[in-house]
């Protein structure tokens, strides 16, 4: 059936400038829940009693205040044409009641989720699923979000050395000296091609592909720390950012079974088994829920557990064994590499964890009731299991395809001023931050919003930590007082006590750290800048939390992004970053400059 068949035709609509005591009147005589804003018939918005309610509470005088400042502009609207299942699909998607029909520009008329023929039309739908063999209303073993227990991450322990590992090493020794030989000799041929430390990076990185999962991520984590591994490797594990092979459709059907008890082709309207991506970790399929909405499996490879933690203790032996005693290997602390790699490759493989930690960072976003141009995927737990993550699918282009983004007339550095200030809420603020916004998880969506991808890599800080970056971005930004830097120093353990006063070195400091942060970004690094934070701490012997390593990872990040979008642009000194860490002073500074913050 077409919506032109279950519309209400009877259409109540209001003009924008209109007072929302009118409206009310309006609702009440038409015993309608909503009302469609026009000017001249062509539709603007809609004003429901829930935006009636909300502007109320914020104190609004309802004979005063127009229409067009509480209603929803984000106005999701269908043809009368379309089928009766996609209307169900896009209000159950964007969890709306209220979807009015457009016909050329002008509103024809409306469906609602109370209407009773429209609640036929939703019975009609299930009993179609059920007749084909879908579960309309499935229930998978994390309904509602997992158990505790599942949230707990078993890592096995990393010095282990035993007979699988001797076998798998043997395997790897003869990979790495096949690859590498390779490239050298392709060298020897072609003398001009690349130099030799160019070649044997390149065959290094062959080797990793071959080898698999582990040493892909491997080679992603020495692509992501450019300053650490020598230039030639670095650019060569570049390549580790792209694809890797996907695993089998039997094996993918096999494991969804496994993990919901149930097949695709009873779980899904529709199940694509040909993967979108496919990472070292993962792939990713598309599919539609049997309520229409759009989304895909994030589902982990097979026997990616124990595959990944015999590679690990393999590396581990090699770096604690041979690499250490090196001078290269000491400079790049390749144990500790590897032991941090351990960590974060375990917190990946669970699944449960990555998506209760996506489900926070998500919910946070709006906490100060702002921030409505980013997002990240909805978590469908009713869909998820121990291996796999059912989510919202999203559809743009990544961070990095800034030819499109131009195309496309896209503000590129507003696009990473928001990204940026959610990122610094989550770090300073609420919780868990993204610790891995390389360019394929951070995308500009086709409607105009920004949105976080793939939680698995996270960070937290503890109070402590958190008060103290808070400390140092006030500083920055604000008032430039190091003394409290020092303050905030000392407090943590990163500066002694004895040090001196607190104003002499914090003057110290600024002499430093002031000409640096006014720099625009093709000449100073804020990621650098913290590293050399970071360095100052190890100097002192602090104990310094691993996931101050990570912040200065995502800065580094986020200004490779800057350079190419926005190259003027000074990060360090953007108090809109922090608007909503310290409205107060950054209200108060924004007025002293004569600046204007921008909107949500």
């Amino acid at each position: 059936m077409a919506v032109l068949d279950i519309m209400q035709r009877d259409v109540v609509m209001i003009g924008p400038d209109r007072t929302l005591a009118e409206a009310a009147r309006m609702l009440r005589q038409h015993e309608t829940t909503a009302l469609v804003v026009t000017q001249a018939g062509a539709p603007l918005g809609i004003l429901t009693e829930r935006d009636f309610v909300h502007a109320v509470v914020d104190g609004r005088d309802p004979a005063t205040t127009p229409v067009r400042s509480c209603m929803s502009t984000d106005l999701v609207s269908v043809g009368p044409g379309a089928d009766e299942a996609e209307a169900s699909s896009l209000m159950t998607r964007h969890r709306i009641r209220h979807l009015p029909v457009i016909d050329r520009g002008l509103v024809v008329g409306i469906v609602s989720a109370h209407d009773p023929l429209f609640d036929r039309v939703q019975l009609r739908s299930a009993e179609t699923f059920a007749n084909a063999g879908i579960l309309s209303h499935f229930k998978g073993p994390y309904s509602g979000g997992p158990p505790p227990e599942a949230l707990e991450i078993h890592a096995p322990r990393l010095a282990k050395f035993g007979l699988a590992e001797l076998r798998r090493m043997v395997v790897i020794f003869f990979v790495v000296l096949f690859a590498v030989g390779r490239a050298l000799a392709a060298r020897l041929v072609r003398r001009r091609a690349r130099s030799w430390p160019d070649a044997a990076s390149r065959g290094l990185v062959d080797a990793f592909e071959i080898l698999g999962p582990t040493f892909v991520k491997l080679g992603q984590l020495i692509a992501s720390s450019p300053g650490i591994f020598p230039a030639p490797l670095a650019d060569a594990c570049l390549r580790c950012l792209d694809e890797v092979a996907p695993f089998d459709a039997a094996t993918v059907r096999e494991m969804i079974t496994a993990d919901l008890g149930r097949t695709p082709q009873q779980l899904f309207r529709s199940f694509e088994e040909t993967p979108l991506s496919a990472a070292s970790i993962a792939q990713v399929h598309a599919c539609v829920l049997p309520d229409g909405r759009e989304a895909v499996i994030k589902l982990q490879r097979p026997d990616i557990h124990h595959r990944m933690n015999t590679d690990l203790r393999i590396q581990y032996f090699i770096a604690t064994r041979l690499l250490n005693r090196l001078a290269i290997g000491q400079r790049a602390n390749v144990v500790g590499v590897v032991e941090d790699l351990h960590r974060v490759t375990n917190q990946e493989l669970n699944a449960a964890l990555e998506a209760h930690r996506q489900t926070r960072f998500r919910e946070k976003i709006d906490a100060f009731g702002d921030n409505r141009w980013i997002t990240a995927p909805e978590v469908y737990w009713d869909y998820c299991g121990p291996h796999l993550i059912c989510m919202e699918r999203m559809t743009g282009v990544p961070m990095d395809q800034f030819e499109t983004l131009r195309q496309r007339r896209i503000d590129g550095e507003l696009v990473l001023r928001r990204g940026v200030k959610v990122w610094m809420e989550a770090l300073m603020v609420h919780g868990p931050f993204h610790g891995d916004v390389h360019a394929g998880n951070l995308w500009v969506l086709d409607d105009g919003r920004s949105t976080y991808l793939d939680f698995g890599i996270m960070g937290e800080l503890t109070d402590e930590w958190k008060q103290l970056m808070q400390d140092l971005f006030y500083t920055a930004m604000i008032d430039q007082d190091y003394a409290r830097v020092v303050r905030a120093y000392k407090r943590v353990g990163v500066l002694p006590e004895d040090i001196g006063p607190d104003e002499e070195v914090g003057v110290r400091i600024a002499m430093v750290m002031e000409p640096m942060l006014d720099q625009k970004l093709g000449h100073v690094s804020l990621g650098d800048t913290m590293k050399s934070n970071l360095d100052l701490a190890q100097q002192y012997g602090a104990s310094v939390p691993r996931e101050l390593l990570l912040i200065v990872k995502q800065l580094l990040y986020f200004e490779r992004y800057a350079k190419a979008l926005a190259p003027e642009y000074v990060m360090a000194r953007d108090i809109f970053l922090i608007k909503n860490i310290f409205p107060d002073a950054v209200a108060k500074k924004a007025a002293d400059l004569g600046v204007e913050l921008p909107g949500d």
